[in-house]
């Protein structure tokens, strides 16, 4: 308000002083006219003579009189002033240099100067009006906003871990859709955590305890009686395997908070086309060891975004790893990229037997098929994919040939991401 009123006050001032220089500058330009008009036409007069009063006076509005100064005045000069409640411009205009005699044309400017005060007196009115405008426009404006916070706050306020919905975002005003796109991000990460924090800590439980249950079992039977050194480096080696297995499981389990690390790396601005280049590379070598062939089918050339590749990876990686998993020897994997209005879609395509689409793939500890696993891999990209704002979804492929993983790269994430293409 402060600010919007010191610009009016001072475009104001501008605008009238404008205003009055222009009509002063009209009024010398006319006066020095007429002064030299006279002063080249007219017989000369002493000092103290008055000319031709009513003609002036009558035809162009002004007194003139040959006058001496006592200081010698060089070039021309201008002067107001006020008597008997009336407004005057004089000018001393060189008449005769021999003599030191001057031409001194007054004229009336009252009609002038009361111009200017209606002036001035319009753009005072204005600028209170406008002033008061301001504080109506900044209280209506700061109502909006503190009941568009207040709603938040009370939506915030009554959510508990039973009652978490998203913000409807397309009933806020457009100043807070941004952050009500990141409180929905934050409540999914949270309805994520709830949903799964139990069946993490159950399945973290039962698959130490079964293992370590097993072992024990193991060892007890075995020293029951005596043993041939066979059956003893048969029992060593089954304690090696299930303490590997174990080591593999919690090696997962860091890998969760390792990503909650990552989730604060900062944004970098990348090629994400040629970023998916280069691992597909990697994940190339990786699928030829199992015999399986990796193919990539990826548009547009460049696509240029602001992401956390770290997570992008963790996502990623796990997709390509699974389609590998499941993909029969001597078959196909095919990593692709296209445009969609909303952004980038990504999809990972293999020849597996497919998934149970009833079955919640993201939860931790659910393993699909007969291969090997902890079933942290699925849970892991989900939680990448909450931090970033990306969309992934794993479904059936329409010809029942196997499965598709797809990664939905939005075109405004939290992290603004902008698109150049070639």
């Amino acid at each position: 308000m402060i600010a919007s009123a010191a610009l009016i006050a001072i475009f104001s001032s501008l605008l009238y002083g404008y205003i009055k220089n222009s009509l002063y500058q009209e009024l010398e330009e006319q006066l020095i006219r007429q002064a030299k008009f006279l002063a080249s036409t007219i017989p000369y007069h002493r000092s103290g003579t008055r000319l031709d009063s009513f003609y002036l006076e009558n035809t162009l509005d002004i007194n003139v009189e040959v006058t001496t100064q006592p200081k010698l005045i060089y070039g021309i000069r201008f002067n107001e002033y006020k008597e008997n409640g009336r407004y005057y411009i004089q000018l001393l205009f060189p008449y005769n240099y021999r003599e030191q005699t001057y031409l001194k044309l007054t004229k009336d400017i009252t009609s002038v100067v009361t111009l200017l005060k209606k002036i001035y007196r319009i753009i005072l009115i204005a600028n209170i009006l406008a002033f008061a405008f301001i504080i109506l426009y900044a209280f209506v404006i700061s109502k909006m906003l503190v009941t568009s916070i207040t709603n938040l706050t009370n939506k915030l306020a009554d959510m508990n871990e039973a009652m978490l919905k998203p913000i409807k975002i397309e009933n806020l005003p457009v100043e807070f859709q941004p952050l009500g796109k990141s409180l929905n991000m934050l409540i999914n990460r949270i309805q994520t955590f709830v949903k799964y924090q139990k069946e993490l800590f159950i399945g973290v439980a039962h698959e130490l305890k079964t293992p370590l249950a097993v072992m024990k079992l193991k060892n007890e039977v075995t020293l029951l009686k005596k043993r041939t050194p066979e059956e003893y480096i048969e029992t060593i080696k089954l304690n090696i395997k299930t303490i590997d297995e174990m080591n593999n499981m919690v090696g997962n389990i860091l890998k969760i908070g390792r990503q909650e690390g990552d989730q604060f790396e900062p944004p970098v601005e990348m090629d994400i086309i040629e970023y998916l280049k280069d691992k597909a590379n990697n994940y190339r070598l990786l699928a030829e060891q199992e015999k399986k062939e990796l193919i990539t089918d990826l548009k547009p050339d460049h696509y240029v975004g602001t992401i956390q590749p770290t997570l992008l990876n963790h996502i990623i990686q796990n997709f390509v790893q699974n389609a590998i998993k499941f993909t029969p020897e001597n078959g196909k994997i095919i990593l692709k990229s296209s445009l969609v209005p909303d952004g980038l879609k990504i999809e990972v395509i293999d020849e597996g037997a497919g998934i149970d689409e009833n079955m919640d793939l993201f939860a931790p500890f659910k393993r699909a098929g007969k291969k090997s696993g902890v079933g942290l891999g699925l849970f892991l990209a989900k939680s990448a994919a909450d931090a970033m704002g990306v969309m992934i979804d794993i479904k059936n492929r329409k010809d029942g040939k196997g499965a598709v993983a797809t990664i939905l790269i939005p075109s405004t994430l939290a992290c603004p991401i902008t698109k150049k293409q070639k």
